[in-house]
């Protein structure tokens, strides 16, 4: 066991404690890494809340960077020191959905509460989200790492792990967007962002953001949209109306876990279009739509989980388009902060400011 510095839930909605913890050391099939940075994600917060159930005391952070510190036995393919991303991503490889190419649905249960995780005492603690990075160091199943260049920023670099594969991933490989069509964003967060990445990657004709805040939509347009809209105006899906001539949005993508925002998103829809679940709301919320306007006008609606990402196929591709400057890393880092400032950090992400808040370990 090794003693590790994390930062711990004891309590839903209280802030988290950085405290001593307990890690195993990596079984078969299982890779520890040195953490150098965990990005803070809203799913993260959902968490903390208690707004999708778990068990306590937790250690959350699921999107991060570090380098291979120990493997365990049967892993191939990865060395000590390589780069690597940590995901949420744990995948069996022998289920249906993982032998379907899905492997965000793996349908092999895992129980966070027997993870490599314990307190001081040997008393359980939750491996939150499969990851729990929000630590020095995190011991995965190999299934989760993805390797990235030696030499690409760890800060950058963390933010494949969840924010921007689902965000591009939700256009590309969920909405399978063509060039021509028009793509409406409804949040203009780190997700949502990334969504509009991935419209403009797929060479869609119009990329309008929907957000509340006029400085979002600003900032939307320096990652890809050719418009932008106020959420707070009384009708604005008139607006993309006028945007479009009438067509309106061929896909949209509800990247925000507001009920509002999805009661709101089929009017934007064209006949035949389709929105798409990304953002995550708390277990219980519902919303309510009209059936026959779906069915008279052929319009659908579909969840998209970690944008439908296969790791080995989709962080390389990524990764190119960085490096050609054709995707957005560094502009998506709005804050860095230390483990022990990452109660700050989360307010600072609450509070609908920033784009993605960093941990950084070193």
């Amino acid at each position: 066991m090794t003693k590790i510095k994390a930062a711990v839930c004891h309590e839903f909605g209280a802030p988290l404690t950085i405290e001593d913890v307990e890690l195993r050391a990596p079984q078969a099939g299982e890779v520890e890494v040195e953490l150098e940075a965990c990005a803070i994600c809203f799913s993260d917060i959902s968490f903390m809340d208690g707004g999708w159930g778990g068990d306590l005391p937790a250690v959350y952070g699921h999107e991060a960077a570090g380098r291979v510190s120990a493997l365990g036995e049967g892993v191939s393919g990865l060395q000590i020191g390589d780069a690597v991303l940590v995901t949420l991503i744990r995948s069996c490889a022998t289920c249906t959905p993982c032998a379907s190419g899905v492997p965000t649905q793996c349908a092999t249960p895992y129980d966070r509460m027997a993870g490599p995780l314990s307190m001081p005492d040997g008393s359980a603690l939750e491996h939150g989200l499969a990851c729990g990075a929000f630590a020095e160091r995190a011991v995965v199943d190999q299934s989760q790492i993805a390797r990235i260049p030696d030499d690409m920023p760890m800060d950058a670099a963390s933010l494949l792990s969840c924010g921007v594969v689902t965000g591009v991933g939700a256009v590309v490989n969920t909405a399978k967007v063509r060039p021509g069509q028009n793509v409406v964003v409804i949040g203009a967060g780190g997700v949502g962002l990334n969504a509009i990445q991935g419209a403009a990657i797929s060479g869609a004709a119009r990329i309008i953001a929907v957000d509340m805040v006029p400085e979002k939509l600003d900032a939307a347009k320096e990652f890809g949209a050719t418009d932008g809209v106020l959420a707070s105006d009384p009708k604005p899906w008139k607006q993309v109306a006028e945007i479009t001539n009438g067509r309106m949005a061929d896909a949209v993508m509800v990247t925000v876990g507001a009920i509002p925002a999805f009661e709101t998103a089929p009017r934007f829809l064209a006949a035949g279009g389709n929105m798409y679940l990304v953002g995550m709301p708390h277990s219980g919320a519902t919303a309510t739509y009209e059936p026959v306007i779906f069915g008279a006008l052929a319009q659908g609606m579909k969840g998209t989980k970690m944008g439908d990402v296969v790791l080995k196929r989709d962080i390389p591709w990524l990764v190119d388009l960085y490096s050609q400057g054709r995707l957005k890393l560094d502009e998506l880092v709005s804050g860095r902060w230390h483990l022990d400032q990452i109660n700050e950090a989360i307010a600072d992400t609450r509070s609908g400011a920033a784009r993605r808040n960093v941990i950084v370990f070193k």
